[in-house]
């Protein structure tokens, strides 16, 4: 089964403690302190797999916890440091904070590997706090904790071109001719699953990747069916070929499925819309051309030309006007940026061990409004979307495991109070 989205929970070792001892050897009764220093917790690291291309196995693991860095122990010895945790991801793998929806790290271009978190430092042992006053020290430093977060991962393939249309238009059929992809062709009335990936070599050694996205419907946007799935592999293609029946073999209108699908691509990401598009008018070998009726490979180009939307008459089937539309693709994809696109970083996973040892404030105001603020909470700020369903219960979820809840209860809150936090207000209910 493909599978191109997949939620796990990752967590950073912890750092190992550090040791308490005290040197004992034969006529030296009174030796110094000699405990070591804790080794360091392993490291979550997510690395590309070139052999991967679903994110399957996730669907059978979905917890990966390093292992912790050892105590110190006696003489001096330092702990081991743990292994770091690999965990091996399909190019294309973006890897997003889940309650917020964050991008952590996008494993594409040149980023092969990634820390995503760090294990804890080892804490130090007794032989480090010996003074000229304190010549004993009976304590030691305890290791720094790991990191844990659930992440969401998604598959986004890398493609310069990408085929869009409804289902049952001819998509796999041009991508299985054009390229040495091989996706089932069928008469299919629902859809392809699998996004197909096809390399297109033109003369010259000139070509590029071309990706048969998944048959849209109408309300995709709104993740009706598969559509949020869909969708999302379209974002990184740099041009975008409309595929359709022009002959209307299952009496679709071309120009209603065009306008339909733009505005699904709009609805789910307005910056879709800037990208190229193409038209591949598709089935011409099967047009009925009757007495008086226009022909709709001309009703596209009147329709779509003067928006700067080329279209191209091909067949699938018998290969014509197929290698027109490849030079034409390949002429607009010249004047753009190859490289492909990488997703921003959002969320810094070293923000969660900063915060931690921030410090906060909570304190009612003259006005009878709880003010909450400090640097704890405007970090917290900073990396919480808050307009988005899973960013509020991350911001939820923060506020009642820092205590800040409980606070504002010890602080004589009550139901349908006024809370701000930088300008932010919020009612307050149990």
């Amino acid at each position: 089964m493909f599978a191109d989205r997949a939620k796990i929970f990752i967590k950073s070792g912890k750092g190992g403690d550090g040791h308490v001892s005290f040197r004992r050897e034969l006529y030296v009764p009174a030796g110094g302190p000699d405990g070591g220093n804790g080794g360091k917790g392993g490291d979550i690291i997510f690395e590309v797999d070139d052999g991967l291309n679903t994110l399957t196995d996730f669907r059978h693991v979905r917890k990966y916890i390093a292992k912790d860095g050892e105590q110190g122990g006696k003489r001096r010895c330092a702990g081991a440091g743990a292994e770091d945790l690999v965990i091996k991801v399909p190019e294309g793998t973006v890897i997003k904070e889940f309650e917020s929806g964050k991008v952590i790290a996008d494993m594409s271009g040149e980023h092969k590997r990634e820390v995503i978190l760090k294990g804890g430092k080892g804490g130090m042992g007794n032989m480090n706090y010996a003074t000229s006053t304190m010549q004993a020290p009976k304590y030691a430093q305890p290791g720094q904790p790991g990191q844990e977060l659930w992440v969401q991962l998604e598959l986004k393939v890398i493609a310069d071109v990408g085929l869009v249309g409804f289902p049952n238009v001819g998509k796999s059929t041009l991508l299985s001719r054009v390229s040495n992809a091989r996706p089932k062709v069928a008469n299919y009335h629902f859809t392809t699953l699998n996004p197909h990936l096809g390399v297109v070599d033109l003369d010259g050694g000139a070509g590029f990747v071309m990706a048969d996205i998944p048959g849209l419907i109408e309300g995709a946007s709104q993740g009706v069916g598969l559509g949020f799935d869909f969708l999302r592999h379209i974002e990184r293609t740099k041009v975008l070929i409309h595929v359709v029946d022009a002959a209307s073999t299952e009496g679709r209108d071309p120009v209603a499925d065009i306008r339909a699908i733009n505005g699904e691509l709009e609805n789910y990401n307005p910056e879709l819309m800037k990208r190229p598009q193409v038209i591949a008018a598709n089935k011409i070998d099967a047009i009925y051309h009757g007495d008086g009726e226009e022909d709709p490979v001309e009703r596209l180009k009147k329709e779509f030309e003067p928006e700067g939307i080329p279209v191209y008459a091909i067949s699938g089937v018998t290969g014509q006007g197929i290698k027109e539309l490849l030079y034409g693709v390949y002429e607009k994809l010249k004047t753009l940026d190859r490289a492909p696109v990488i997703f921003e970083k959002e969320f810094d996973t070293d923000a969660l061990r900063d915060v931690e040892n921030l410090p906060y404030t909570v304190e009612k105001s003259d006005d009878g409004i709880f003010v909450v603020e400090g640097p704890r909470i405007e970090k917290m700020l900073g990396y919480t979307n808050l307009e988005s369903e899973k960013g509020f219960v991350f911001f939820q979820n923060f506020l009642k495991e820092n205590g800040i809840l409980e606070e504002l209860e010890q602080a004589g809150i009550s139901e349908g109070d006024t809370v701000r936090m930088y300008g932010l207000e919020f009612d307050y209910y149990k």
